[in-house]
């Protein structure tokens, strides 16, 4: 596999910052780094642009950044969820039979981080570290539904709604209205909208801010989950959803 050579000695810059080198001289950067000043200066400049090193103005040297506090609390954050919610994902799917998963937002995509597999699902197209559309996915809906309007015009911006299914949402306009729905009934539904024979119900999962970082969702089959059954199954993942938000300091 090739290595990006500029994408490495990024890396390794970040790499110079510790405990005992909080902060650096482009000097001490070059020495330790064997590389002239001129190369760094390009690299420390593109770092510096996206937030992954600082420049104190008092003495010039350079620090890390706000960006690696951000990401860092968000895996910090993503792997706590992950470790919470599994009890009630494994209770979900052992009373219902029925896959189910913890999802998170990741820019204009969902993604799943956990998964339990039904004894009775038959359904194979899901895997942690899958990407979900948002305008075609019930978890996709739930996890923009309570973004503030500033957040989700940036996301919705530019946004391709591709067609997986007939049932898939084709425009911005439908899509607001399917928000609004998910967020008066508090859970989303995707009726084949993804897959075909495939329906699934997702719920919110709210933080200590009363904001939601993460949803779960429960998969089924069409041809053998029925209207009734569905909303028995959408009961107990509004209970699992609430329980978790509560273990995470929801205040409600």
């Amino acid at each position: 596999m090739p290595i990006i050579q500029s994408v490495e000695r990024a890396l390794q810059i970040l790499d110079l910052f510790n405990e005992q080198a909080t902060e650096l001289k482009i000097t001490d950067i070059s020495k330790l780094m064997g590389l002239s000043k001129s190369t760094l200066h390009s690299l420390l400049k593109t770092l510096q642009l996206h937030g992954y090193i600082d420049q104190n103005p008092e003495n010039g040297k350079y620090r890390l950044g706000m960006k690696l506090v951000e990401r860092g609390h968000f895996v910090v954050g993503s792997i706590d969820i992950r470790q919470k919610a599994k009890s009630w994902l494994t209770a979900l799917s052992r009373d219902t039979g029925q896959t189910t998963h913890l999802g998170i937002l990741d820019g204009r995509e969902g993604v799943y981080i956990e998964k339990i597999e039904g004894k009775l699902a038959a359904i194979a197209y899901s895997r942690i570290g899958r990407r979900l559309p948002v305008h075609a996915t019930a978890i996709g809906k739930v996890l923009i539904a309570w973004l503030d309007d500033a957040e989700l015009a940036t996301l919705l911006e530019g946004y391709e709604y591709t067609p997986f299914t007939p049932a898939t949402i084709g425009s911005r306009q439908a899509l607001l209205s399917a928000l609004a729905q998910t967020r008066a009934q508090g859970y989303a539904l995707d009726s084949e909208e993804n897959e075909q024979g495939v329906r699934c119900v997702s719920v919110p999962v709210w933080n200590h801010e009363s904001r939601v970082i993460a949803a779960l969702s429960l998969s089924t089959l069409t041809s053998r989950v029925d209207d009734d059954e569905l909303a028995r199954y959408r009961l107990k993942l509004e209970e699992a959803g609430l329980q978790l938000s509560r273990a995470l300091g929801y205040p409600a």
